[in-house]
């Protein structure tokens, strides 16, 4: 089966081949000569999801999944949430983002921070979602030079380090993406 996964970011698209099965054949935008700029205008992760499937899907004809992902901070009232990637202002900057919100947590106790993945999948004319949470906190500073976005300063329940101290196989199994891509890989199984 061919499958799109629509995004241009590398990293999450090698971090979710690792999880699918065989005899999925993932497909990237670029793959499908898509270059168009996707505006993610939903006030809502699913919603933003939901957009990018369906531009695929309508204008190219193809079996699609797109995800949107938020880091939501209890103690900024869920901010940055939606707009995450673009936090600190456009052009959009990990380390700005990053630098924002260590900024807008200095001298606070409660950091307790939850990253939440959102997957809508259009397969075969029917619309299907699923999510993925995963509850940490966000650490006083920046820890380790793996991964991607926040996870420097994102350290999950239950671990003494931040994602980006993480093999990529050890925070697949515990972090929102992962959960969220398991669920949809389970469903994919399923119906195969």
């Amino acid at each position: 089966m061919k499958l799109v996964f629509a995004t241009n970011n590398l990293n999450k698209l090698a971090e979710v081949q690792k999880m699918l099965p065989n005899n999925i054949e993932l497909l990237s935008l670029k793959d499908i000569e898509c270059f168009d700029d996707i505006e993610e205008t939903a006030t809502t992760l699913e919603g933003n999801a939901k957009i990018k499937a369906n531009y695929i899907t309508q204008k190219f004809s193809f079996n699609c999944f797109a995800d949107d992902t938020g880091l939501e901070i209890e103690n900024l009232n869920g901010a940055p949430g939606v707009y995450s990637a673009r936090y600190a202002g456009e052009p959009s900057n990990s380390e700005n983002n990053m630098q924002k919100v260590l900024t807008e947590l200095n001298g606070k106790t409660d950091r307790k921070a939850q990253f939440r993945t959102s997957i809508c999948l259009n397969l075969n004319g029917k619309q299907f979602l699923f999510d993925g949470i995963c509850k940490g906190a966000i650490l006083t500073q920046k820890q380790g030079e793996k991964g991607f976005g926040y996870d420097p300063i994102f350290k999950p329940e239950g671990f003494n380090k931040s994602f980006a101290e993480m093999t990529s196989e050890e925070k697949n199994i515990v972090s929102h993406r992962g959960l969220a891509i398991q669920k949809l890989v389970e469903f994919l199984k399923s119906i195969d």
